[in-house]
Formats: C-alpha cells, structure tokens, sequence
C-alpha cells in the first residue's frame, strides 16, 4: 500500500495520505460524527456528561473518543480526575477546505478553482 506519493507542484510537496486515511475513518461513523456535533454545539464536555448526551455506555463511548483524539479531530483536558473534550476546529475546517481539493485535481487544473 502506498502511504506517501509526491504531489506534482511548485514546492513538490509530498502527501502523507495515511494521515488523511485515518482521520476520514475516524468520520466514516455516525457515533463519532455524532460525538463531534455535540462537541460543536456544546463545546468543551466532560466525559460523565457526554455519556448521557451521546446516550452510551463509557466504555464505547471512550473507544469512539479514542479514535477521533489519535486522528486529531479532538482536544482532550484532564481536569482532576475527569476529561473534558473539544472538538479541533482548525483541523476539522482544514479537512473540509480546498487543501484536499487541489490534491486530486490536475496540475494544469489547480488555477481555476480552489487551489492558491
């Protein structure tokens, strides 16, 4: 499996698309997607009082939070003995911004769009 290639431009940058492989895993599920709403609507949650807004058991509820932490698409904080969690904005809006575009557009085709 190739996990980095050499994306033809100016800087000839190269893509690491095991970090992208495993953020969009980490949103390919409706409880993690779920997990993140939440998170944007409430912003920073303890982990008791996400249990019952997500309506899940701790132990799934960790796994799923686990996930979208190692992806980088949350912030966790311990506050004595609880973690409070906040959904990372800046790399959720970068995932969904032109940045993915212009990896799989045509070299020729990068000026007329979303790519700067």
């Amino acid at each position: 499996m190739i996990r980095e290639l050499p994306v033809l431009s100016q800087t000839q940058e190269t893509v690491n698309f095991a970090s992208y492989e495993a953020k969009f895993k980490a949103l390919a599920d409706q409880k993690r997607l779920q997990i993140m709403y939440e998170l944007t609507q409430k912003g920073s949650v303890c982990v008791c009082d996400l249990v019952e807004i997500v309506n899940m058991p701790q132990s799934k509820l960790s796994y799923h939070l686990k996930i979208l932490l190692d992806a980088g698409l949350i912030f966790r904080e311990t506050k004595g003995t609880w973690s409070y969690y906040e959904l990372n904005h800046t790399e959720v809006n970068r995932l969904l911004s032109p940045e993915l575009c212009c990896i799989f557009r045509k070299f020729d085709d990068r000026t007329s769009g979303c790519c700067t």
